[in-house]
């Protein structure tokens, strides 16, 4: 897992247009499943079954794209990017917002999917 920003970051879209977020069971706060890559970005779509519309990104360079960003989620229960989201394993890079920007980042571990 990295401990910095990529220069770009990749989020899903559904068809609607609305970003694919994750909620761990039980949890009260979701967040914005986002990729290193284009590729990484439809590999989850791929091994977790996922119908993304869409892939897009954003520049982490762009203060005012991030800032439009994360204000227009945190007026939902979304408090953080999950940075490559390993579907398989649970792992990933949380990135907190701080303010109208990006802030902490650590390794995530979330329970794997199961697969009945």
């Amino acid at each position: 897992m990295s401990s910095s920003l990529p220069q770009e970051i990749y989020l899903l879209l559904d068809s609607a247009g609305a970003l694919i977020v994750f909620q761990e069971k039980g949890a009260t706060w979701a967040g914005v499943v986002a990729f290193s890559s284009e590729d990484k970005a439809r590999e989850f779509c791929h091994v977790s079954n996922l119908d993304a519309a869409e892939v897009a990104a954003i520049s982490t360079a762009d203060p005012g794209a991030v800032a439009t960003l994360i204000t227009s989620i945190k007026r939902r229960a979304i408090r953080n990017l999950l940075l490559d989201l390993d579907y398989k394993t649970g792992a990933c890079t949380q990135i907190d917002f701080d303010g109208d920007s990006f802030g902490a980042i650590a390794p995530r571990q979330f329970t794997p999917a199961s697969h009945h």
